[in-house]
């Protein structure tokens, strides 16, 4: 019998470093070196016939965690934000949903500069995603730990990041792309509040900020635990449905 290849009609791109990516769940056992994910997921973060993910070699399979597994491939991905995101909206009735997952871990926002790899390819997976139909929705963003090292990162994070949203419009033919990016909570405490400060104060229509200040940390101090992702994802969903979903 012929698979019907799945169509989703709401396309979400999911883009950034390591907590959009997910370590969620990603555990080092004592006098162990590697890493492995525990395999624990909450009931927010469950498969459904509806939502689907766009794997790295460009097919639609059935979303499930972790999201980057085969994206973020160089590192043991766990847990993240966006299927507690999926889930979220999918129950407001908006169809069929296709996540991009893009986020690769340690990366700072220089690497994602237009002509960067990481930017590309982004751009690649995006467009695509639509090439059978379809519309993007929403870039969701979490990113900026790895710009909180040193004083010039931070300074130049806003002009960045403006840049980011300007040229991933202009590459998308979209200008007014919904974009949801997540005010970090961790990284080095020398600029943290400098790269937060920037992310806050980014002005830009159809440009909204969701703050991860107090979600719990695990024992890294870096990462979202499991259950700060699925709350996270939950946050996203909402800002989302609020600011950009069609009433």
């Amino acid at each position: 019998m012929e698979q019907i290849s799945p169509k989703p009609n709401q396309i979400f791109i999911l883009s950034g470093q390591s907590n959009m990516a997910g370590r969620g769940g990603v555990i080092r056992h004592p006098h162990e070196h590697h890493q492995h994910w525990d395999h624990v997921v909450p009931p927010e973060c469950h498969p459904h016939p509806d939502i689907f993910r766009l794997s790295a070699n460009l097919h639609w399979v059935e979303a499930h965690e972790p999201l980057h597994a085969d994206i973020d491939a160089k590192k043991v991905c766990g847990v993240g934000p966006g299927m507690s995101f999926a889930n979220a909206v999918r129950e407001c009735g908006v169809g069929v949903m296709g996540l991009v997952p893009c986020a690769v871990g340690g990366t700072a926002i220089k690497e994602w500069a237009r002509g960067e790899e990481l930017y590309e390819t982004m751009v690649k997976r995006a467009k695509e995603s639509v090439k059978e139909g379809g519309e993007i929705k929403c870039l969701l963003w979490y990113q900026g730990e790895s710009d909180t090292s040193t004083e010039h990162d931070a300074e130049a994070y806003q002009g960045n990041m403006e840049k980011l949203i300007e040229n991933v419009r202009e590459d998308l033919a979209l200008p007014s792309l919904p974009i949801v990016q997540v005010a970090i909570a961790s990284g080095d405490a020398k600029y943290l509040e400098k790269v937060r400060e920037a992310q806050l104060r980014i002005n830009i229509p159809n440009v909204v900020c969701v703050d991860a200040k107090g979600l719990q940390l695990k024992q890294d101090n870096l990462h979202l635990t499991t259950e700060s992702q699925v709350k996270l994802g939950q946050m996203l969903a909402e800002v989302y449905l609020k600011h950009f979903a069609s009433s």
